[in-house]
């Protein structure tokens, strides 16, 4: 039985609580889903017909056109922010008081800042007319700040002996930057840099706040202007969108991953000569004595070509 670092290893007795807090625990959610469903089903959510409605083409175009705009703006905020990352964090580094100073101050301040706040700060201050470029350029700034602290922990992780091995080779402080840490720190930060993608991608849904026709607002509308039996089809809408948002995350979850089990591998394109066979070398004995057979060859008892005894090697 192993022991954590954080916890030491549980005895018997506490195997079989942990084992029956965790029957409890899971029979308590099951019922608990149990019940929900009862009672959606009892107030006419479940009924067929309010998952028809995902039938109609206009519907269908309309989700479609969503997430093309979800997309759009996940992917200008997403070079965006990695982009204004990058800046920052070089920013943040520098040797020059007055830029670290700025950039500093820039990262802190959107940090604290809601993102909510600044989406619509943008909008209503700079960009009405846009709604896209105001929900991207509000991403980008927020995720920006933080990809510039994974950067710039990143950065901060290389060896020292690195950097300074460069700059004994006569490299300036930017070829530094950009062939020998900044390579490194993306690898080395690459599964936080593809998670905070992951929450620029959650976060286009604040884009309802400025009117952005991304799938938290189309949802909105469909579920707010679709009437079925009475009854406004909240939850077959909320299940649909999520389950979206939920396949869109996983995919660039496992782009993510395939990109890291990418760049670990060795592509260097450079064939390795092949190696000296052990029998090309010549040995001791293959080397001609004095005479075949004679003494020297042996023990180096005769005298050799060159005067010298004992070796059994002859100079030519």
């Amino acid at each position: 039985m192993s022991a954590s670092v954080l916890y030491d290893a549980p005895g018997p007795k506490a195997v079989v609580r942990n084992r029956i807090y965790a029957v409890v625990g899971s029979l308590a959610i099951v019922a608990l889903i149990a019940v929900s469903i009862m009672r959606l089903a009892d107030k006419g959510h479940l009924a067929p017909e309010m998952w028809d409605i995902f039938n109609y083409a206009g519907i269908r175009q309309n989700i479609a056109d969503a997430v093309l705009a979800t997309l759009k703006a996940f992917g200008l905020a997403a070079v965006g922010s990695l982009v204004l990352g990058v800046l920052l964090a070089v920013g943040r580094l520098s040797d020059h008081k007055p830029v670290r100073w700025v950039a500093t101050t820039f990262i802190e301040l959107f940090r604290s800042l809601p993102l909510l706040i600044t989406i619509y700060a943008i909008w209503v201050g700079f960009l009405t007319d846009y709604s896209m470029w105001a929900l991207a350029a509000g991403l980008s700034v927020y995720n920006g700040c933080v990809q510039a602290e994974v950067l710039r922990a990143g950065i901060n992780s290389v060896p020292k002996g690195q950097s300074e091995a460069a700059y004994a080779l006569g490299m300036s402080k930017t070829q530094v930057m950009t062939t020998v840490l900044m390579p490194q720190a993306i690898r080395s930060m690459l599964p936080t840099i593809i998670s905070q993608l992951v929450v620029t991608l959650k976060d286009t849904s604040l884009g309802f706040i400025i009117l952005y026709p991304e799938l938290l607002q189309t949802a909105r509308l469909i579920a707010s202007n679709t009437q079925v039996n009475g009854q406004y089809p909240y939850v077959s809408t909320i299940v649909v969108i999520g389950t979206i948002y939920i396949a869109m995350c996983l995919l660039l979850s496992a782009l993510a991953t395939w990109i890291e089990k990418r760049g670990r591998r060795a592509k260097t394109g450079i064939k390795v000569a092949p190696g000296v066979q052990t029998a090309d070398i010549p040995t001791v004995e293959d080397i001609p004595g004095p005479g075949a057979g004679g003494a020297g060859g042996a023990g180096g008892a005769g005298p050799t070509d060159g005067g010298a005894a004992g070796a059994g090697v002859t100079k030519d």
